[in-house]
């Protein structure tokens, strides 16, 4: 009884995120330098820089993707909440609270439904009321039911990208994951579907937190509360996005956001 407690205890995952003193190398090359941060729940987080600066790997490291890159190797603390995520934490169930939405949309070669329900049914969930119950929530959290509830059964495939993005978010919904990350999601997407997917992470912060990468500055300072400008895997900058754009303290920064590299 008292491994069970503690056990439970250890996975009260929280929805803010601090690092201190980040480091990672791939093989003998240094991706992350020194980087500790302090991101707030509920809040829209943007990481911004030039291509190879350390953005998306340092998104990674926020559930352990990096782990399945051979020769990479992290130093420092992260912690989700209390939970050291780099402890004796189980990654599948970091992974279901720290959902992940990639540059690229990747549904499964399956129905919209399936797609969906997939992370519930490996979580143990049979019963088709509950499946059905979980469809429709994350659906709707995705803004997807009204357009997708007829076509439940139709392949995921078939979807335009900009839908199947945003079934990809209801697929991380499906888990309640506490945060979602997103690595550049509108990249591959039209200016109509790339307006969904913003309109969308502003609703969904009411209820998670989430953090996104993004090349698009206008972007940033649509919808991120926070931004974190990187260089050469090192963080410069960091704080809130009106003042990061409109006063940035460094000026490397300035030179950045002002178009004079990257």
């Amino acid at each position: 009884m008292k491994n069970k407690r503690k056990e439970e205890k250890q996975t009260e995952f929280g929805q803010n995120i601090s690092v201190k003193n980040a480091e990672l190398w791939y093989g003998d090359f240094k991706a992350l330098k020194n980087v500790s941060i302090e991101i707030p729940e509920r809040k829209i987080t943007a990481f911004i820089g030039p291509s190879g600066c350390g953005k998306s790997t340092f998104l990674k490291c926020f559930n352990r993707m990096n782990n399945l890159v051979e020769g990479c190797r992290i130093t420092g603390e992260f912690r989700i909440g209390d939970v050291d995520i780099y402890g004796k934490t189980d990654v599948n169930l970091l992974r279901r609270n720290v959902g992940m939405v990639f540059q690229k949309p990747n549904p499964f070669p399956m129905s919209v439904y399936d797609n969906v329900a997939y992370g519930p049914r490996t979580l143990g969930i049979k019963k088709h009321a509950e499946l059905d119950e979980i469809v429709e929530k994350s659906l709707r959290g995705a803004s997807m039911w009204e357009e997708l509830k007829d076509r439940l059964g139709k392949s995921a495939l078939g979807l335009s990208g900009g839908q199947q993005q945003r079934l990809c978010i209801a697929r991380a919904l499906a888990a309640n994951p506490k945060i979602l990350l997103m690595d550049e999601p509108t990249s591959a997407l039209d200016p109509i579907s790339t307006g969904k997917i913003e309109e969308l992470a502003e609703e969904l912060k009411k209820e998670i937190t989430i953090v996104i990468v993004t090349h698009n500055m206008q972007q940033a300072t649509r919808i991120a509360d926070e931004t974190a400008f990187f260089l050469l895997g090192e963080l410069i900058e960091y704080g809130d996005t009106e003042k990061v754009f409109s006063a940035p303290a460094d000026k490397r920064t300035e030179n950045y956001i002002t178009g004079r590299f990257g």
